[in-house]
């Protein structure tokens, strides 16, 4: 099986876009995990997607703005709302890179209800916020429902300069095109597309974490090992293709 190459401004393969959206103040913290933890989570048809042999899990906080149908304009109120999820890397058999969700912590309830009943992604609902003051940035999130209620977290980050070249773990982490997801008895892949990330260097002051130990996953003991921002980037997702099992 070929896998797709790690693509930073790949075309867009899909022919029309089903969503658009934007994302705005991303801070990406990763850290690595053994891929034969995490391969009983990922989607039948799907395994880990590894950087010299290791997988990494990923916890993002952002802004989600201006979530809309195909052209047609940003929800009014619905379609912005802050967003922290908790995510893992997958390939699939046809050697398509993607991101598979543990948990999307958002603070719109309609939002989280739709893509829950639509695609069965992992959306919950929860209070957050993101406070700014200069170059210091505080993400906080309180999940509300389903559950675990109450499950919170808190990451402070200082923003650095812009990175020119990119190092391969920052490419593998940011440059993913689509996600995949099990719905209804079938693992599906849906692309997306978006301008090359502008990414930051940026600082881990302080986590306080109980998201991605609820998304049954090992709790971080320690720093993690890449810490990025990016102002922002806007997004169109294709609309959903089957994943084949192999055989």
């Amino acid at each position: 099986m070929d896998i797709e190459p790690v693509d930073s401004a790949p075309h867009r393969v899909f022919p029309w876009a089903m969503l658009r959206q934007r994302w705005q103040d991303l801070t990406f913290l990763h850290w690595p995990v053994a891929p034969e933890l995490v391969a009983p989570l990922l989607p039948a048809g799907t395994r880990p997607d590894t950087l010299d042999g290791v997988s990494h899990v990923g916890l993002i906080g952002f802004r989600m703005v201006g979530l809309g149908l195909g052209r047609g304009p940003g929800v009014p109120y619905f379609g912005t709302f802050w967003e922290t999820n908790v995510r893992l890397y997958s390939v699939d058999g046809t050697g398509r890179r993607a991101v598979v969700f543990r948990s999307l912590d958002a603070s719109r309830l309609v939002p989280v209800l739709v893509a829950r009943v639509t695609l069965r992604l992992p959306y919950l609902w929860s209070s957050m916020r993101l406070d700014r003051d200069g170059d210091r940035l505080t993400y906080r999130c309180r999940r509300r429902w389903p559950g675990p209620t109450g499950a919170t977290s808190r990451m402070v980050v200082r923003v650095g300069e812009r990175i020119a070249d990119p190092t391969p773990l920052e490419h593998f982490v940011t440059a993913r095109w689509g996600l995949h997801t099990r719905a209804y008895g079938r693992t599906l892949h849906l692309p997306n597309w978006h301008p090359r990330w502008p990414l930051h260097r940026a600082e881990l002051l302080h986590l306080d974490d109980e998201l991605v130990a609820a998304a049954g996953l090992p709790a971080p003991t320690g720093p993690p090992v890449s810490v990025l921002y990016s102002p922002g980037v806007g997004v169109q997702f294709g609309p959903p293709v089957t994943v084949r099992r192999p055989g």
